[in-house]
């Protein structure tokens, strides 16, 4: 059977012709083709890709540039945060100081009538020859001069500073020895305030033997006042050797005020050159 012959058989039995099948089943080989050369195309950019060093470093001095920063950041909000509370302490410190100079004018100047008082004391003990005639001041001055009132200072910002451990937020190292230097003075206040209650201790053993204790009681006055009696009432004894033994226990405690008192006086002195200090290296305003 001749070809053509067997393409008319095809037609005629109703199928299609293999020249038809050649022309449906083109596009799905094209199609095929395009897919395989786009698979090919997208292959170097398969999970599997290797990247190259570059790649590498530029994303490790990336996070490094971010953690770096962020230290710095945090190391500047963290500077900003202790210049803001040293300002504030300093500023209740200042306040502190001020008040200090208020207590220490009048500590000083009741150290000083105390002085005056024991002065006056001693010569009236030692001119038994007048006592008589003095025995009414005798009792009040014995009174009331030995008193010494203890120096209570406002040093709470600075307890402050040393208990919570934020000393260290004072940078400025003038101005940490100055505070220090200051607040170190009351120790020795301290230890003359003792000295004297010891004295004192021993002037009241030798002023029992002396003095009248129902006559003691008529100085007392409203609250912690002492006032004067009216008259010379009479003392337990005029022994002399009775009397020059309180009168050197008195001596003892005038040296020991006067030590106290210039302690104190230089403890102002210091606390205003402090306020000073403070007030022009921190500007602070002046109240």
């Amino acid at each position: 059977m001749s070809e053509e012959e067997k393409i008319n058989q095809s037609t005629d039995d109703g199928q299609p012709s293999t020249g038809e099948n050649k022309i449906v089943e083109q596009p799905q080989t094209q199609n095929s083709k395009l897919q395989t050369e786009n698979m090919e195309a997208h292959h170097p950019h398969h999970v599997t890709h290797k990247k190259e060093w570059t790649e590498y470093l530029l994303e490790f001095l990336m996070i490094f540039l971010a953690v770096t920063l962020g230290f710095f950041a945090e190391n500047i909000r963290e500077h900003l945060s202790d210049n803001s509370k040293e300002k504030e302490y300093i500023e209740s410190l200042s306040e502190d100081l001020k008040v200090d100079q208020q207590i220490l004018s009048q500590n000083i100047s009741s150290i000083q009538s105390g002085i005056a008082m024991m002065d006056s004391l001693i010569i009236i003990l030692d001119n038994t020859s007048s006592l008589s005639g003095n025995t009414g001041e005798l009792y009040y001055l014995a009174r009331l001069s030995p008193r010494l009132q203890p120096l209570a200072i406002n040093d709470k910002t600075f307890q402050q500073l040393k208990n919570s451990g934020n000393f260290r937020l004072i940078k400025n190292i003038e101005a940490s020895n100055k505070i220090m230097e200051y607040y170190n003075t009351i120790t020795l206040v301290r230890l003359l305030e003792s000295i004297n209650e010891t004295e004192f201790t021993q002037y009241k053993t030798a002023a029992a033997k002396i003095f009248n204790p129902e006559i003691f009681i008529n100085t007392e006055g409203i609250g912690n006042e002492i006032k004067r009696i009216n008259g010379n009432p009479p003392l337990r004894t005029t022994d002399n050797e009775l009397l020059q033994e309180l009168s050197v226990y008195a001596v003892y405690m005038h040296g020991t005020k006067k030590g106290v008192l210039d302690a104190d006086e230089k403890m102002k002195k210091a606390g205003a050159e402090l306020i000073d200090f403070l007030q022009k290296e921190y500007h602070l305003q002046i109240r």
